[in-house]
C-alpha cells in the first residue's frame, strides 16, 4: 500500500511522494531549552519519531533536522534568573532533554542545531528580505511586512482581511489570535544583557521565527519534503516561516506539513497554574518505566488528543508486560510439529500492521493487530500446535516491526531464578496445595520483599515474573 500523510496544507491525506527519489528531508521544531521538557514536547518528538522509522522501514532514506532554540525571551530570562552565561543556562537544558529522548528510545536526528551556531546564516536571511522589500527597520528592529507577501495565511487558512499589516510584535511571548508584523531581527536592550551579536545588520539577536528557517534551508535546501510540529505551531509559527522562506527564495517551502494534537492531563489543559504540569524527568525519577512512557505517547492516533493519566500510564504498563510475557512464552515452546499456519498469521499481521501505518499512521490499529496475533498464537501454545522454528519465526517478526514501535523488544530475555528461589517456589506450591495458606501468603510476601519476584497462581500452575 502507498503511505498516505495528512497534509494540513491542503486539509487531506496525500500520497506520499519525496521530491528527490527514495530520500526524505524533514525538518522537526525542538525543543526551546529553558527548562525540562514535559510530556506535551514529547508526545510531540515520539509520533515524529514514528514517522521516521516508518519511512525508513519502507526504505526511504531519512535527513532528519531538529533545531534547539538556545535564544530567546525565555531562555534571556532563565539565564539570568539563575544568574548564569546564556550558553551555560541552556547547555544544561539540552543535555537534560537529550537523557529523556534516550530514555524513551527516541532516534536521534541526523542533525541537531543550535540557533546560536547559526547567526550567520539568519543575518544573511534578514539582508535578503531587506534587499527585497519585504523587510523594514524601525527603531527596536528589522520586521517581516506581512502585507506583502501575498499567500500569508495559507497554511492557517487565515483570510487576508484579518491581517493587520502595519502593526508589529517584538516579543517571543504573545498572543496567537492576530497575524502581525514579526520581528526577524531584534535590536539590543537591557533586558537582553550581555546577549547580542554584533554584525552588519545592528547589534542585536534573531527572532524566533527567524531561526527554523535559516536553519532548515541551510541543511535541506530552500525546498524539502516535511515539516513537523505541534498544531500549537502552526500559527504564527510556520505561518511566518512559509512567509519569510518563500519571499527569499521564491520557491516552495515545504510540500507536507504535519501537526500534532495537544495533550491533556486528567481531561485538562496542561499548565504550572493548575498543578498538572508533569515531565518526563519527574516520571522517570519516579522510576516509572521509559517503555511505558513511549507506549502511552505512542499509542495514540497523533491527530487525536491524549489524555495522560496515572491509569492510563499503568495500562501501558500492562501492555507492555504482556508483550514482555509472550516474548518470553515463545522462548518455553518445545519441538514439536510444524503448523503451516503460523506463517500465514505471521504474512497476514505484517500486511494489516502495514495498512494501518501506511493509512496516516494509524498507529493504535497497527497495535491492536499486533494483540490479535499474540492471542491466536497463545492459542496454539495452549493446545500445543506449535513448534519452536515457528514461535522463533514469530518472535523474529516481533523484532523486524519494532524497528518502527522503537519498544526496545530485542532486549527482552528468558528470565532466570536461583536454586534458592525455585525451592521456595516449590515449598510454597506445596503448602498452598496442603492447605497451609498461611505459610503459602509468607513465602509469597519473601519472595516479592527480598527477591522481587511476583506469582501468580493459573489453572496450568504458578507463574512467576520479576519486577
Amino acid at each position: 500500500m502507498t503511505f498516505k500523510i495528512f497534509n494540513t496544507m491542503s486539509r487531506k491525506k496525500e500520497i506520499f511522494q519525496p521530491l528527490k527519489d527514495r530520500e526524505v528531508r524533514m525538518y522537526t521544531c525542538g525543543p526551546t531549552v529553558y527548562d525540562y521538557a514535559h510530556i506535551g514536547n514529547f508526545r510531540t518528538y515520539i509520533w515524529q519519531d514514528l514517522l521516521r522509522r516508518w519511512l525508513k522501514f519502507k526504505g526511504f532514506k531519512v535527513k532528519q533536522v531538529m533545531n534547539l532554540t538556545d535564544v530567546d525571551d525565555k531562555t534571556i530570562k532563565g539565564s539570568q534568573n539563575e544568574g548564569v552565561p546564556l550558553q551555560k543556562f541552556t547547555q544544561k537544558y539540552t543535555d537534560l532533554f537529550l537523557e529523556d529522548a534516550k530514555a524513551l528510545n527516541i532516534e536521534n536526528p541526523e542533525v541537531l542545531v543550535p540557533a546560536t551556531k547559526h547567526i550567520k546564516e539568519m543575518v544573511a536571511l534578514v539582508k535578503k528580505l531587506l534587499q527585497k522589500k519585504f523587510a523594514y527597520e524601525t527603531e527596536d528592529g528589522i520586521y517581516f511586512d506581512i502585507s506583502k507577501f501575498k499567500d500569508y495565511g495559507k497554511l492557517s487558512k487565515l483570510k487576508l482581511s484579518e491581517l493587520k499589516p502595519g502593526a508589529r510584535i517584538r516579543s517571543d511571548l504573545y498572543e496567537k489570535e492576530q497575524a502581525q508584523d514579526f520581528a526577524l531581527w531584534k535590536f539590543w536592550d537591557e533586558n537582553d544583557g550581555e546577549v547580542f551579536w554584533d554584525v552588519g545588520i545592528g547589534r542585536g539577536r534573531p527572532g524566533w521565527h527567524l531561526e527554523c528557517s535559516a536553519m532548515s534551508m541551510k541543511y535541506l535546501g530552500e525546498s524539502f519534503d516535511i515539516h513537523t510540529g505541534g498544531i500549537d505551531l502552526m500559527f504564527p509559527h510556520h505561518e511566518n516561516e512559509i512567509a519569510q522562506s518563500e519571499a527569499a527564495t521564491g520557491k516552495p517551502f515545504v510540500t507536507y506539513w504535519i501537526h500534532g494534537e495537544h495533550l491533556l492531563v486528567e481531561g485538562r489543559k496542561m499548565s504550572k497554574s493548575l498543578g498538572n504540569f508533569i515531565t518526563v524527568h519527574e516520571l522517570l525519577e519516579k522510576d516509572y518505566d521509559p517503555i511505558a512512557i513511549r507506549y502511552l505517547l505512542l499509542s495514540t492516533h497523533y491527530k487525536q488528543q491524549l489524555n495522560f493519566t496515572y491509569l492510563a500510564l499503568q495500562s501501558a504498563k500492562n501492555a507492555v508486560e504482556k508483550i514482555h510475557d509472550f516474548i518470553q512464552r515463545l522462548g518455553d515452546v518445545k519441538s514439536g510439529k510444524h503448523n503451516r499456519d503460523v506463517e500465514m498469521l505471521i504474512k497476514h499481521s505484517l500486511m494489516k500492521f502495514e495498512d494501518k501505518l501506511d493509512d496516516d499512521l494509524k498507529i493504535n490499529e497497527a497495535l491492536a493487530e499486533i494483540f490479535e496475533l499474540m492471542n491466536e498464537i497463545n492459542r496454539l501454545i495452549d493446545k500445543r500446535e506449535i513448534n519452536r522454528s515457528d514461535a522463533k519465526n514469530v518472535r523474529e517478526f516481533l523484532l523486524t516491526i519494532d524497528k518502527v514501535l522503537g519498544l526496545n523488544l530485542s532486549k527482552v530475555k528468558k528470565e532466570k531464578i536461583s536454586p534458592v528461589v525455585k525451592k521456595l517456589i516449590a515449598q510454597r506450591e506445596k503448602a498452598r496445595k496442603s492447605g497451609d495458606f498461611e505459610t503459602a501468603d509468607k513465602i509469597r510476601e519473601q519472595l516479592l520483599e527480598k527477591y522481587r519476584i511476583v506469582l501468580e497462581d493459573t489453572p496450568k500452575g504458578v507463574k512467576w515474573k520479576h519486577v
